[in-house]
């Protein structure tokens, strides 16, 4: 009978394959984050003014808009624009108002890391 190291036992193999696998995983996830896929997941919203240009070009090219429906869609997209940006100065002053001071200090600093939940 050969002698065995333990080492080398099913369950060391499996924790072994495991490990690869994860950090191939990490290594691959990195990879495409630097050649531009977190770009492609978070793109410019529509109610922004890049965004808007980026969504009415796409619209229009994928649903063959006429010129008016494309004015009209820009104008819908300029409201909603307008409509989100009220709601969230509302939103953040109706916040402000119930916080002290140093309450409005660390929630300035959340709003300007992107306020992430954790």
């Amino acid at each position: 009978m050969p002698l065995r190291h333990t080492w080398m036992g099913p369950r060391t193999a499996g924790i072994s394959t495991l490990i690869l696998v994860f950090l191939c995983g990490g290594v691959l996830g990195a990879l495409a984050f630097n050649l531009g896929a977190h770009k492609r997941m978070h793109r410019e919203p529509f109610w922004s003014a890049s965004g808007k240009d980026t969504a009415v070009a796409r619209v229009k090219k994928e649903l063959d808009l006429t010129p008016v429906q494309v004015e009209q869609m820009e104008t819908i997209l300029d409201d909603f624009a307008k409509y989100y940006t009220t709601v969230l100065s509302d939103g953040k002053s109706r916040i402000m108002q119930i916080l002290n001071d140093d309450q409005k200090k660390r929630f300035e600093k959340m709003l300007a890391e992107g306020l992430p939940a954790r």
